[in-house]
């Protein structure tokens, strides 16, 4: 997707937020926006995704876009599994295929409780949870968070992270904003910021996180909690894990010592990981 002397404001005569904005988004690139409050961050977000439209210049190649705002809408008359369900099938997903991915995210959110739960009934925590969850149960091609993380307990920042690696090893861009400078900053492909209406790179893309596959078969259960949170991929009566580099190590461990252990096939490392769908 591109940008080409973007700007925006509000109103014929009113100030502009954002001027002359040129920005590319790969395939496959998770993009840092910083700025002060106020600076134009949300506004750049939400023509990123096709809320706003520019009021100047053009934007050209925007793929299927999932949009996470800093506000969720909780007053809607649905319950949490209907509202995703809905976005599911917003996604071009089949109804139980919507309806299955609704439920294995909230699941993975912990909120599998209140799937039943009225929207304007869930507390401000869950309620975010089911604002990630919409975001990403259509596996978008382009996903933009805008303060995501706000709101969320500590697990579930650490789930929402691995999510967005996730998306972006399958080849989907992400575009975030975040009040935290650590979240997820030795992955991030560039680092842009909004200052005086105008958008500038402020660091260059940083090496590729390195993955690695592990391929193992054994006679019990896998253990549900695996250091690095992996990928689990089915091969038959085998499993692919793919974790980060430095979990690898502890991933391992973990299979060796199992009880039954696990027989490990094959470990691989990869630079640009492919990894499997969930």
């Amino acid at each position: 997707m591109h940008l080409t002397g973007v700007g925006r404001r509000y109103g014929l005569r009113g100030p502009w937020i954002l001027r002359d904005v040129g920005l590319r988004v790969p395939r496959g690139a998770l993009l840092r926006i910083e700025g002060a409050n106020g600076s134009g961050k949300s506004t750049l977000l939400r023509l990123l995704a096709g809320i706003d439209a520019p009021s100047a210049g053009r934007i050209t190649g925007r793929p299927r876009t999932a949009y996470v705002p800093e506000r969720f809408p909780a007053a809607l008359p649905l319950t949490a599994v209907d509202y995703l369900t809905r976005l599911g099938r917003v996604h071009g997903l089949r109804r139980q295929a919507a309806a299955r991915a609704a439920g294995e995210w909230l699941e993975r959110f912990g909120a599998a409780g209140h799937a039943h739960t009225p929207l304007s009934r869930l507390s401000k925590g869950t309620g975010q949870k089911v604002a990630v969850a919409q975001g990403l149960v259509g596996r978008p091609e382009l996903l933009v968070l805008d303060e995501a993380w706000t709101g969320l307990d500590p697990a579930s920042r650490r789930i929402l992270d691995r999510a967005v690696l996730d998306r972006v090893a399958d080849g989907a861009s992400v575009v975030f904003v975040d009040h935290d400078p650590r979240r997820l900053a030795g992955d991030c492909h560039a680092v842009h910021r909004v200052a005086a209406g105008r958008l500038s790179e402020v660091a260059a893309a940083a090496p590729r996180s390195r993955v690695v596959r592990v391929e193992a078969e054994g006679t019990g259960p896998l253990p549900e909690r695996l250091p690095g949170d992996p990928v689990r991929e089915p091969l038959g009566g085998a499993v692919r894990l793919t974790v980060a580099d430095a979990d690898s190590d502890a991933l391992l461990h973990a299979l060796l010592t199992a009880r039954p252990s696990w027989h490990i096939r094959s470990v691989a490392a990869a630079d640009a990981p492919e990894e499997p769908r969930r």
